[in-house]
């Protein structure tokens, strides 16, 4: 057995298996637990997909959100257990990996057109591992 597949069977018991199907372009909710002192609550961040990289316990996912007329983007470790849970808003159509491009958009130009075909067997399926 070589060493990647101890490392691979080690951090087997840490991936999530509740994650939905997402793409990029697809705009979702990201469930956050925030920890203040003693309390924990759960803060919603809604944005669209632009990147995800990775595999396995090393899989990211950066959201990009419009605060206002500035945007912000945070990448967190899919995996995390500070993510709650993601929640798969609107699937957009997407033709490329890394949607970069958005950063430049303003107004109508940075919305991306609702994904229409295949949606049958997407709608069934609800986690994915890839």
């Amino acid at each position: 057995m070589g060493n990647q597949n101890i490392i691979e069977s080690i951090n087997a018991d840490a991936l999530k298996t509740d994650i939905p199907r997402f793409d990029i372009g697809d705009t979702v909710n990201v469930h956050l637990r925030i920890v203040e002192g003693e309390k924990e609550r759960i803060q919603v961040y809604q944005g669209t997909v632009i990147l995800r990289k990775g595999r396995g316990i090393d899989e990211n996912v950066t959201v990009r959100r419009m605060v206002g007329e500035i945007g912000v983007e945070k990448t967190w470790p899919i995996h995390s257990p500070l993510i709650a849970k993601f929640e798969v808003v609107r699937r957009g159509d997407a033709r490329r990996a890394k949607l970069y491009f958005l950063r430049d958009r303003v107004g109508k130009s940075r919305r991306l057109r609702d994904r229409r075909r295949g949606m049958k067997h997407v709608e069934g399926l609800d986690t994915v591992h890839r």
